[in-house]
């Protein structure tokens, strides 16, 4: 059995730093360094929870040079500053990648959430997320400009049409792509910015006191104020119907605006930029979980490319500017879940 070379780097870690941690937290000596995994997500990093009685840590293990801790110890501030309930970094080691945080609990949203409960934990998630983009600091934070938006797209010919699908793209679809990231870059770039978390889904929102406790904002950036919010009700797990999500849009829409975020005085607006949004976001998802399976051998992501589809070809249908896309999308081989 091949050693986990890094664990053991972790837990040697964790031995020297815990009693004077355990101490300052006036929390009685642990016995010793257990610790039981708590969750791993689509980058390098892992999570490890501590537990000793009541008491419960988690260890961020985030190994460089494939991450960098220093974004997540910025922003935990900067987040705890603007009201929201995050992680607590009690102690960070950025050479090692190394972090000792507070426990926000064993559920995410995306463990509990169902049709019955949905309604009154999304009215917490944008309460928080109005929290985020009214008092959130965006002073230091990298621009969602024009590179980073084709950056993102272009993971989508790159990894899902050339890497997965074995396709390259001939003269007129080429174009139809060219077209669809103009028409999508342009979206992104005309509407006002605010924080914006980039994952801001049930799987980083955690069922706490109070509620919700937020997780994983390390890549937050100053960018288009829809981002969020679409991100929030269109997930990568699962999926509402439509006319729900429109509702949860627009009352969001509503509160935003009272609360003095730029959402401007149209929701028909809104909701096309909404859309646009999150095409922009599908199309990179699919790619990134493309890349994930080919690069870095996690097939599983691959499963839920299907719902991002399906989220595009909805958006498509009542979004005749969205017509390149269709076609070109149209063109493309088939295979189960994806357009034929």
């Amino acid at each position: 059995m091949t050693q986990d070379v890094r664990l053991q780097q972790l837990q040697t870690w964790l031995s020297a730093r815990l009693p004077a941690l355990l101490d300052q937290l006036g929390w009685p000596a642990g016995q010793d360094v257990e610790l039981s995994s708590a969750s791993s997500d689509a980058s390098f990093r892992r999570y490890f929870r501590w537990r000793s009685g009541e008491n419960s840590l988690v260890v961020m293990d985030a190994p460089p040079p494939q991450e960098n801790c220093e974004p997540f110890v910025r922003l935990a501030s900067v987040l705890a500053a603007a009201g929201l309930n995050v992680p607590i970094v009690h102690v960070a080691d950025l050479e090692k990648g190394f972090l000792i945080l507070s426990d926000l609990g064993t559920q995410t949203y995306l463990d509990v959430i169902d049709e019955a409960n949905a309604d009154v934990l999304f009215d917490r998630a944008i309460d928080a997320l109005i929290a985020l983009q009214s008092r959130g600091d965006v002073s230091g934070l990298p621009a969602y400009d024009d590179a980073l938006l084709r950056r993102e797209l272009q993971l989508f010919p790159d990894w899902y049409l050339a890497r997965h699908l074995n396709v390259e793209l001939n003269a007129e679809q080429a174009r139809q792509w060219a077209s669809t990231c103009e028409l999508l870059v342009a979206n992104a770039l005309e509407q006002p910015r605010v924080l914006v978390h980039r994952d801001y889904m049930p799987r980083n929102l955690m069922v706490s006191s109070p509620n919700p406790g937020v997780l994983d904002f390390q890549d937050a950036v100053q960018g288009p104020v829809t981002y969020d919010i679409t991100c929030l009700f269109k997930d990568a797990f699962l999926s509402w119907p439509e006319a729900r999500v429109d509702g949860w849009l627009r009352r969001y829409w509503e509160r935003a605006g009272r609360a003095g975020i730029p959402v401007g005085s149209d929701v028909d607006a809104f909701l096309r930029a909404s859309d646009l949004m999150g095409v922009q976001r599908h199309l990179k998802v699919i790619g990134i979980f493309s890349r994930i399976c080919h690069r870095d051998g996690k097939p599983r992501y691959l499963a839920d490319v299907p719902r991002f589809f399906a989220y595009i070809q909805a958006v498509i249908q009542r979004r005749p500017e969205l017509e390149a896309l269709s076609e070109l999308l149209a063109s493309l081989p088939s295979e189960p879940g994806a357009p034929a």
